[in-house]
């Protein structure tokens, strides 16, 4: 039977009237998607009219995809154990040649099997061992200085560079920070982060906080700090439940205390339990993040990493 004609939906630019037909293609609002236009001179026409309910609702789509649960945190999966990388930036390595991020199991063991097959007693693999990636298998040079070893380091991360690799040139953003080139920094971190990587948008959102490289702005803090929460960022996500709890708007402090506790933060659960204490978490919610906690905290376990932690305590 033929359609009833309060089912039919008939697209029209929200300014002139005009119905989208074969040879007329309408274009959503650049912000919002409540309206759409047949030009870019409708668009402007029709802006102050629109301008009010296009702020709330660019608003409302922010923020849900700020407050959308993220599949795992920015770190992602070691690309050989395949289990989720630890949040501890010391239990794991960027490797300069590929950039891959490898766990600190799969380094440790990589280097077991070279003692083994070797059977070299001595602990100092520089000197005695053929040191490789344990993903790429790349191979540097043997030298017994750590000087060498640095000298070819840096030139790894230069050919990333010259890749436009945004891992390398968010660590390159990380050397220049230590050696307090702010300005040098940040033109590498805007990079990396203008490429996607999240760890350059989380630490470009701590210089714009404290005016290092860049004059303080505290709306494109906020801003990169989203960025990096919704990339899966757990510390940015913590970070920004303080600026909420700063700003008086408890509920959505506990929103992002609760994402960043289900990704393994420990800052967010003892937040969260603060929050308990005054009333703004409940009993079942602060359970529920407990055990989202724990499971992703155990996810990242595995006999191999804790072999290395052993060995690396000793």
């Amino acid at each position: 039977s033929p359609m009833s004609a309060d089912k039919v939906v008939v697209m029209c630019c929200a300014s002139c009237g005009i119905a989208e037909v074969d040879d007329i293609k309408l274009k959503e609002c650049d912000d919002c998607d409540l309206v759409k236009y047949c030009s870019v001179d409708c668009e402007r026409e029709h802006k102050s009219q629109h301008k009010e309910a296009c702020k709330k609702r660019a608003a409302e789509l922010r923020d849900e995809l700020l407050f959308k649960q993220p599949e795992s945190t920015n770190l992602g999966d070691c690309p050989i154990c395949m289990i989720p990388l630890s949040l501890g930036l010391s239990k794991s390595t960027v490797m300069t040649c590929c950039s891959k991020v490898i766990c600190i199991g799969c380094s440790h063991a990589d280097i077991s099997r070279d003692i083994d097959r070797r059977e070299v007693e001595t602990i100092d693999r520089r000197v005695s061992l053929n040191l490789t990636c344990p993903f790429c298998r790349h191979q540097l040079e043997l030298t017994s200085t750590d000087e060498g070893f640095d000298k070819q380091f840096y030139k790894q991360r230069m050919n990333r560079l010259e890749a436009s690799d945004p891992v390398a040139m968010c660590q390159e953003g990380i050397e220049q920070y230590k050696k307090g080139e702010y300005s040098s920094a940040f033109e590498w971190h805007t990079k990396a982060a203008g490429l996607g990587h999240v760890e350059s948008h989380y630490r470009l959102a701590a210089m714009y906080q404290h005016g290092e490289g860049v004059e303080k702005d505290i709306g494109k803090k906020i801003h990169h700090m989203e960025e990096a929460a919704i990339g899966g960022h757990p510390r940015a996500r913590h970070n920004l439940g303080w600026h909420e709890v700063n700003n008086g708007r408890y509920e959505r402090a506990v929103t992002h205390y609760i994402i960043a506790a289900t990704q393994g933060n420990d800052g967010s659960i003892k937040a969260l339990m603060g929050a308990f204490r005054r009333g703004f978490v409940t009993k079942d919610d602060l359970a529920a993040a407990l055990r989202a906690h724990q499971v992703a905290v155990d996810a990242t376990k595995s006999p191999q990493r804790e072999a290395a932690e052993a060995y690396h305590r000793v």
